[in-house]
């Protein structure tokens, strides 16, 4: 059964993002040093696979994925991805209104909700996991209680300011069980399973 999985650098003080991003400067002021993890990269996404053994199992796992949820500011931050996140995978982008301008590739725009936006991604990702993009769409997925896990990496680095992962969450806590821990070059893996309450 597909689960929703957020994928996300993080600097150790929890950002996500360097100060100032933007379209033109996605991840912001040293946003970048949170992607010192993959490899080099170019145009095709599986350029970007790390060397070492522990990181290329993450990524792998990433790239594995049947279908992709993000929220608009990301996926418009990203360039769309230029309609192709990885092998052409269907790409639900949360907003509460659609451009007039059709999604481009295999992206789609999704305007009734994160329970719609999730159950349209499960039908689609043939039972493989979905990859979750986006900060604030990760939070309201979590409140929803539709997130299933997190994989984190963790960049040893403070960046003091930026776009916060878990800044808007109401004051009830989250349970979390770590799953797996991977050291690698310059990051720790970190996947956690969110506890179900009940």
């Amino acid at each position: 059964m597909s689960k929703v999985v957020l994928y996300m650098s993080m600097s150790v003080d929890g950002f996500i993002t360097g100060p100032d991003d933007s379209k033109e400067h996605g991840l912001g002021v040293n946003g970048e040093r949170l992607h010192d993890w993959l490899g080099p990269g170019g145009m095709d996404p599986a350029s970007y696979r790390p060397v070492d053994k522990a990181s290329a199992t993450v990524f792998d796992e990433l790239m594995d994925t049947g279908a992709v949820i993000t929220g608009r500011r990301t996926f418009e931050f990203a360039g769309g991805w230029a309609g192709d996140h990885h092998d052409g995978v269907p790409i639900f982008v949360l907003t509460h209104s659609a451009p007039d301008e059709p999604a481009p590739g295999s992206a789609r725009y999704v305007t009734d909700g994160i329970e719609s936006c999730v159950a349209q991604a499960k039908a689609a990702a043939g039972g493989r996991d979905i990859l979750l993009h986006g900060a604030a769409t990760a939070q309201e997925c979590l409140r929803a209680g539709l997130l299933d896990e997190l994989e984190l990496q963790l960049m040893p680095v403070l960046l003091g300011q930026g776009r916060r992962l878990f800044d808007n969450l109401p004051p009830d806590h989250v349970e979390l069980e770590l799953v797996r821990d991977l050291d690698a070059p310059g990051v720790q893996h970190l996947r956690y399973r969110v506890r179900s309450e009940g």
